[in-house]
């Protein structure tokens, strides 16, 4: 970042990422459900290691989801603190720090939307091969 950094617009870009780490968050609360209500009917091993692993990435995504959240509400913080007092000496510090965040946002990103793929494989490819149509169909009289 040069020295010519327009500090609102990092305040605003910064509070995107906020917004869509909520919704990432979200997401990650709905793709636990979505594992968690086929769990309890899957009976074959293979399936059973395949869910707990997905299980465990989604645990970790979240981790990281809140580390980012909590990370990112920091940064808006300090930019807030050089808008308001333009003559601080960690400008330098801070824009680096932009920087790293943003990767750190577009990596996590690139492995939520993969997990998130896999979850919805995984779950199809569990639906078709375990006995769910004899369960969840209703029974007739």
């Amino acid at each position: 970042m040069n020295t010519k950094t327009n500090w609102e617009e990092l305040y605003v870009l910064a509070e995107h990422w906020k917004s869509d780490l909520l919704f990432y968050k979200d997401d990650l609360r709905f793709l636990h459900h979505l594992v968690d209500k086929y769990f309890i009917w899957i009976t074959k091993a293979e399936n059973l290691i395949m869910v707990k692993e997905i299980k465990a990435d989604l645990l970790s995504l979240g981790k990281s989801c809140n580390d980012l959240l909590e990370k990112v509400g920091k940064h808006i913080i300090q930019i807030g603190y050089i808008i308001e007092s333009p003559k601080r000496q960690d400008k330098r510090v801070l824009a680096l720090e932009h920087q790293h965040l943003e990767q750190e946002i577009t990596d996590f990103v690139k492995k939520f939307r993969m997990n998130r793929k896999e979850v919805f494989t995984i779950t199809e490819y569990i639906m078709d091969s375990e006995a769910f149509y004899s369960i969840m169909e209703p029974q007739q009289p």
